[in-house]
């Protein structure tokens, strides 16, 4: 077996703080690896320590993750089992669907955008209980999508959050269109295009524009998420990292986003 497919599934989680406090953020450093790729941490993230508690997983005798270095290396495990179409399909079983009313415990939080072709527990090979996904047109904040990642970092104690972009993002594209042209787009669709236009690259032109759009979107998101100040003060306690990584249509592929 290959190491970087080698099962992490013991679930192992610092009590969520009750105590919101704003973080100073400096020279925090740390590395973990994504599809063989070394992952610098963002300013504002760093790898988690491993704490005392643990968590029995659904898997029985596989350890879960219980830090975001861990889960970064079985995402991409996940993800390279997907690419080669080896995948397992883990956590499906009667028993573990059983299991799973006792509760859950995932081992990170993936927010991602709606698009029907990047449902993340396919494209990490990743089954019932292993991931928290919040998925919003072009990985787009509101209140509701911050409250449901804090949700999980806070309360489950997650020690990973991964903002998951893709190629050919047509939130992205819609976004940069209107900018263009400057025309209104209908409805709520505007409040998506509003909330990307700042990421929008206007140095460059036509799809490369929309193409830089979107890693500059991802970056945005991933850094608002980390300056958020209970996830702030997660990430200097060393208990979170919060990282951002793209997917590529073409490939399959996920890969960081420094």
């Amino acid at each position: 077996m290959n190491p970087e497919d080698a099962p992490h599934r013991s679930v192992q989680h610092p009590p969520a703080s009750a105590t919101a406090r704003r973080a100073l953020l400096r020279g925090l450093a740390g590395t973990a690896t994504l599809g063989g790729l070394a992952l610098a941490a963002a300013p504002a993230s760093a790898a988690p320590r491993a704490t005392a508690s643990r968590h029995t997983s659904p898997r029985g005798t596989a350890p879960r993750p219980a830090t975001a270095d861990q889960a970064l290396r079985e995402l991409a495990a996940g993800n390279r089992r997907w690419r080669t179409n080896c995948e397992r399909h883990p956590d499906e079983t009667p028993t573990v669907r059983t299991s799973l009313t006792a509760g859950q415990h995932p081992f990170a939080v993936v927010l991602g955008c709606i698009d029907s072709r990047v449902p993340p527990e396919l494209v990490f090979d990743q089954g019932l209980g292993d991931l928290m996904t919040v998925r919003s047109a072009g990985e787009v904040l509101d209140e509701a999508v911050l409250g449901s990642v804090a949700y999980g970092v806070l309360e489950l104690g997650i020690p990973l959050v991964m903002v998951l972009g893709h190629q050919s993002c047509g939130a992205v594209k819609a976004a940069v269109q209107a900018d263009r042209s400057g025309e209104r787009l209908p409805a709520h669709i505007q409040y998506l295009a509003d909330q990307i236009s700042p990421a929008i690259d206007r140095t460059k032109d036509g799809d490369a524009r929309v193409d830089s759009t979107i890693d500059a979107n991802i970056r945005a998101v991933r850094s608002r998420l980390a300056a958020e100040p209970d996830l702030a003060a997660k990430i200097s306690a060393g208990e979170l990292a919060v990282v951002g990584a793209r997917y590529e249509l073409t490939t399959q592929l996920v890969h960081p986003i420094a």
